[in-house]
């Protein structure tokens, strides 16, 4: 190879190296450490839940920025508390309503660790959904920077229901596990139509009910009558069985009774 070949080579390797090491930067973003943030709630219920973010300063590299917070609960109390490095609270922001920002992070104050508590109550649903269920956000929070830019740090967002939505969907999570691997379309068509109803909320719930009871119930007929049919096969088949083994036993035994072909 000559020179000019071994020079263009080199560039074209030294292009490719920088090009893996770009992508494998990993995304910008806060990490998140521990979390403890309900997965489902009662509507009107209050709850708690609480998000550290650590290595506030890397990816990107940033000396100081903002915290930002919005929330779908209502009557909400934010409490934002800084720790050093030595696990030490060095201060604490208190903050009201369903958004909230100015809770200003700097490594000169000595802080490596934040802490985001929300307190509120489980907000009503506005449009129900089987499938996916109905959710609201718990928490959503960001990184402000000086300029207006910012960048996601991370969204926890919760199921929440009423006594009548959770009783239609325990009553249609059951109707769909009867109905599973039985061939009725009967049932098959209540569990859709209960589905809907569920869908339409309100006084609709109890018409849910009742029409994944009665998907079930056809489920299991369906599923008894199956039994019973091969029931009636098994047997049927042996007595096929026992009517060849007696045939056969009276063919021998015919056979043992007859004359001596040989006398």
């Amino acid at each position: 190879m000559t020179k000019t070949s071994w020079s263009r080579f080199f560039k074209i390797a030294v292009v490719c190296l920088l090009g893996l090491s770009v992508a494998s930067v990993p995304a910008a973003g806060v990490s998140v450490g521990d979390s403890t943030v309900t997965s489902d709630a009662a509507v009107g219920e209050q709850v708690t839940a609480t998000v550290t973010l650590t290595e506030p300063y890397q990816n990107p590299s940033l000396e100081a920025w903002t915290l930002e917070g919005e929330t779908e609960l209502t009557d909400v109390t934010w409490t934002v508390e800084y720790y050093d490095q030595t696990g030490a609270r060095v201060n604490q922001q208190s903050f009201d309503g369903q958004s909230f920002s100015g809770a200003n992070i700097a490594a000169e104050d000595g802080t490596s660790e934040v802490q985001v508590r929300i307190t509120g109550t489980v907000p009503a649903v506005t449009e129900y959904s089987y499938d996916p269920a109905q959710s609201f956000i718990v928490l959503d929070l960001t990184q402000a920077r000086e300029g207006g830019s910012s960048n996601d740090i991370d969204s926890w967002s919760a199921t929440h229901y009423t006594e009548e939505s959770r009783e239609a969907r325990n009553e249609i999570d059951d109707a769909a596990a009867a109905i599973e691997g039985v061939d009725s379309r009967e049932a098959g068509e209540d569990l859709q139509s209960a589905i809907e109803a569920y869908n339409g909320g309100g006084e609709e719930f109890s018409l849910a009910v009742d029409l994944a009871n009665r998907a079930q119930e056809t489920a299991d007929q369906t599923q008894q009558s199956n039994r019973l049919v091969r029931f009636a096969l098994y047997g049927a088949g042996a007595l096929v069985v026992v009517g060849v083994l007696i045939g056969g036993f009276l063919y021998w035994r015919s056979q043992q009774d007859g004359p001596d072909r040989l006398g």
